[in-house]
């Protein structure tokens, strides 16, 4: 069975189900990701970039207004 069909079985499920699937499977990963992940790697880097200089922060309006303006 591929992914994509067990998703969409999962999706079929009440949502309590699914609830409770999601939660077996969210406790079924380690607690902390490896740091060598490159998703950490770039949150670890967003962040001390944030930390050096705060002004360079937007807000969620300023990045939906950006959108929206977009073509």
């Amino acid at each position: 069975m591929s992914i994509e069909e067990i998703e969409a079985s999962v999706l079929d499920l009440p949502q309590d189900q699914r609830a409770q699937l999601a939660a077996s499977l969210l406790s079924s990963l380690p607690a902390v990701l490896d740091e060598e992940d490159e998703g950490i790697e770039e949150a670890i880097r967003r962040s001390k970039e944030l930390d050096a200089d705060p002004a360079s922060s937007c807000t969620w309006d300023d990045i939906r207004n950006t959108l929206r303006k977009s073509p």
